[in-house]
């Protein structure tokens, strides 16, 4: 198994075979873990449409796998992954960010209190927020 990293949370996936760099999934498992299908136009989500270049198509595509990593860095999105390619991590590409960035709204989160309790962010809508960052770096 697999574990892949977007922003909507954690997704445990069957990988297929492929080098360090690649990320091969089924359709399905392309669908759940990041929206995007493979149409006939490319790899779709929404109105949006990433074609599969046809000069080294199967860099993108072997049947009915998907190379999520190659699409991924085509659209020019951060990812990383784990050096034996078990934990993979999706961003969002600078576009998304600086647009979410200039509403100011910070996104919806959810974390537990000392009793194991989740609070989510969205739980205090309209209240008054303190939020604390810290990191060690």
């Amino acid at each position: 198994m697999t574990s892949v990293l977007m922003d909507q949370g954690p997704v445990e996936v069957t990988a297929g075979p492929g080098s360090e760099n690649e990320l091969w999934l089924s359709g399905s498992e392309t669908e759940a873990v990041s929206g995007w299908s493979l149409k006939p136009q490319g790899l779709c989500k929404g109105d949006i449409c990433m074609p599969v270049p046809a000069d080294n198509a199967e860099d993108y595509v072997k049947g009915q796998m998907i190379n999520l990593a190659a699409f991924w860095k085509r659209m020019d999105k951060p990812m990383a992954h784990s050096k034996d390619g078990s934990v993979w991590a999706f961003g969002e590409g600078a576009t998304e960010r600086a647009s979410t960035l200039e509403t100011l709204d910070a996104p919806d989160f959810s974390l537990p209190d000392l009793d194991g309790n989740l609070h989510s962010l969205s739980d205090y809508r309209g209240k008054k927020v303190f939020l604390a960052t810290w990191a060690s770096w």
